[in-house]
């Protein structure tokens, strides 16, 4: 990797530290904020490199979430999704060692994925029809559960973007506010973490990226705090609403 490409002019650090505090707001309950965070900081910096650089980020992002609402996970629901996401973690690792992976076609894939999930589910919420028991704790078709895992999985390794699938997702399940974020927090947090020894192979996480992050640390510890304040004003209702909307105006940016 080029050293050269972390010398960024004062508009691009601002835009760099932008990113930071946004997915610090994102990790601490503003879900659906992070997907915007990608696309920003792929043009502070080169596509792939902006990827590694962005894991990190999202790791102390996910430390913040986790450390604030842990105690609201819900393992049950975790315990599902995880070994397909790892699965799907491999796939995208593999996926990156290919020539011909083109990254335009993944982010617009995703966004069209993303897109198609909101319809269902507003579908879903018009027509009361469900994916798992009524009270949203349970998830009754193990199938649903894997393929979400695994594309998560991939997109989260190939282009750091399965925060829109995994909304949808959890909010086909109904869950309360602060379960919603102590899952996703915890569920992050653990494939972000199998992550990293992949994208040091590749390259991609280096000391001089390492270096960068440390420099935008600051900007993350104040968005978690902002996302934390903010999250506590929403009710059930509009956390709900908001996340949708910041879901489909992410799988939106994935497409244009």
């Amino acid at each position: 990797m080029d050293d050269s490409i972390f010398e960024l002019s004062a508009s691009w650090w601002c835009l760099a530290f932008v990113c930071a505090l946004v997915v610090g707001m994102s990790k601490c309950g503003l879900a659906g904020l992070g997907t915007v965070a990608v696309p920003l900081m792929a043009m502070v910096l080169p596509a792939k490199a902006s990827t590694g650089v962005m894991l990190p980020v999202l790791i102390i992002g996910d430390a913040m979430g986790v450390a604030h609402f842990n105690r609201h996970a819900n393992w049950k629901l975790l315990m599902k999704l995880m070994p397909p996401a790892l699965a799907g973690i491999v796939i995208g690792f593999w996926l990156m060692k290919q020539p011909w992976l083109d990254d335009r076609i993944i982010r617009k894939s995703i966004g069209v994925i993303v897109l198609i999930l909101c319809f269902i589910t507003m579908l879903r919420s018009k027509y009361n029809f469900s994916f798992g028991e009524s009270n949203g704790t349970d998830f009754t078709t193990v199938s649903v559960a894997i393929v979400f895992g695994i594309i998560a999985g991939v997109t989260t390794m190939v282009a750091n973007a399965a925060g829109p699938i995994t909304m949808i997702y959890l909010l086909a399940m109904k869950l309360p506010k602060d379960e919603f974020i102590g899952t996703s927090a915890w569920y992050f947090i653990v494939l972000n973490w199998i992550k990293v020894p992949f994208m040091i192979n590749l390259g991609l996480i280096n000391p001089e990226s390492l270096c960068f992050d440390f420099k935008l640390a600051p900007a993350i510890l104040v968005g978690g705090i902002l996302g934390i304040i903010l999250t506590g004003y929403l009710s059930e209702k509009s956390y709900k609403i908001w996340v949708q909307v910041l879901t489909i105006l992410a799988a939106l940016k994935l497409l244009f």
